[in-house]
């Protein structure tokens, strides 16, 4: 009864969002009555179709596969794992540490439930829900998201399943081993896995961790920012991989050899700057610069805004609580258009609400999933500053209401 009372009030608080059009320029916060249960409940809408529809064994019976025209077929073997561990990245730090008790503790528990099962479905050979682990080059991806959440939550996904999963989660994640990675973000997948299978207690190889933390260090072009390979991209992968993936593996193994240990504070330096120009590219109204490859992953492109504020990291000119409001505006704009959703609750592809020109040739419905991991401050509990302050303007509707702010500049190193 709790929890349907939750999901009420959630649902309410939706219905009464409103985002700043032109009354930004009075720097007003968004007025979200309710941060937190609005987030939660969105959450829910992302979240809920994927887990229970393969926590029953019935993800690839009921999820539709939209994908670039051509290309239906192929993504069959790829976008049920996509949706899953992209999800499950996403929401692994609330489940790991989120509320005990009360209402929110009822539902947190429920989707620990179907969590667990939704794994155990995907990664048996015998399921017809099987992700197919190692059958095409796109699993390297997404079993590095997959274990992306097991280094966000090593006792739900790691050590408290039972002896069979665990095993079975690890030969899942060996499989993806013979698929070589392109000279790019994909490094770090090859790495995630390793490190993955560190927190499983299983054999693991280092010389992957090595390589792609070495490979990153070369490609940083300054002020936060890495090249997705030797050259520079305009787009959100910096955010969308490669700081939370950086951050994640040092969690897990930096302690595990000096010279890694020794790049964490220019990582951990690196990040909180780019963290910091993130929430400078959310507008007044909650909308950002639409370029680059992957805009459809929505609101996943503030993966790493979100991942510095449950870690704490954010620079010291940005407040929890106007991070949270920031987000908060982008979860909105992304998420609540009309068109996002189909009829049965799956994403569609597009950034505000359906664009499937949008659709590059690898983007699917599965994808769209990385829209997830913009619900990580989840994790904090509700009485942490960035959920318990008063809402707060950011600094896009600060200085376009001529409040005075000093300069922006880049750092060194």
């Amino acid at each position: 009864m709790r929890r349907r009372d939750l999901l009420k009030s959630t649902l309410a608080t939706a219905a009464a969002t409103v985002l700043p059009g032109i009354a930004a320029a009075e720097a007003k916060p968004v007025p979200l009555p309710n941060d937190r249960a609005f987030w939660l409940q969105q959450m829910q809408r992302v979240a809920h179709p994927v887990l229970d529809a393969l926590s029953h064994r019935r993800l690839k019976a009921l999820m539709p596969v939209e994908a670039f025209k051509g290309n239906e077929e192929s993504r069959h073997h790829t976008t049920y794992l996509e949706a899953f561990a992209r999800t499950l990245s996403g929401i692994a730090p609330w489940l790991e540490h989120g509320p005990t008790q009360g209402a929110e503790g009822d539902l947190r528990l429920h989707y620990v439930g179907l969590a667990s099962d939704a794994l155990a479905a995907g990664i048996d050979p015998h399921s017809p829900d099987y992700l197919e682990f190692g059958a095409n080059s796109q699993t390297l991806v997404d079993a590095a998201f997959l274990s992306l959440a097991v280094l966000r939550a090593p006792q739900v996904l790691g050590s408290t399943l039972h002896d069979s999963v665990r095993k079975q989660l690890a030969e899942a994640l060996r499989a993806t081993r013979p698929i070589k990675p392109p000279f790019n973000n994909w490094l770090l997948f090859s790495a995630a896995v390793e490190a993955a299978l560190f927190i499983l207690g299983e054999p693991w190889d280092r010389s992957r961790v090595d390589n792609a933390l070495r490979e990153l260090a070369i490609w940083y072009v300054g002020d936060g920012a890495y090249g997705d390979g030797p050259h520079f991209h305009w787009d959100y992968y910096n955010s969308f991989v490669m700081h939370p993936f950086l951050l994640a593996i040092l969690d897990a193994v930096g302690d595990q050899d000096a010279a890694w240990k020794a790049m964490a504070p220019a990582i951990h330096k690196r990040a909180t700057r780019y963290a910091q120009m993130q929430e400078r590219l959310i507008a007044p109204d909650g909308s950002y610069p639409a370029i680059g490859r992957s805009i459809t992953y929505r609101c996943g492109a503030f993966h790493l805004l979100a991942d510095a504020a449950l870690r704490q990291m954010l620079p010291e000119d940005l407040s929890p609580e106007q991070v949270r409001c920031a987000l908060a505006a982008v979860i909105h704009r992304t998420l609540t258009p009309e068109g996002t959703f189909d009829t049965n609750g799956w994403l569609r592809i597009g950034l505000s609400g359906h664009q499937p020109s949008l659709g590059e040739s690898y983007i699917s419905t599965g994808s769209l999933y990385l829209c997830a991991n913009a619900f990580l401050p989840l994790r904090l509990p509700p009485e942490e500053r960035f959920w318990s302050a008063p809402s707060a303007p950011w600094t896009s509707q600060k200085l376009w209401s001529d409040i005075d702010l000093p300069a922006d500049h880049a750092i060194e190193g």
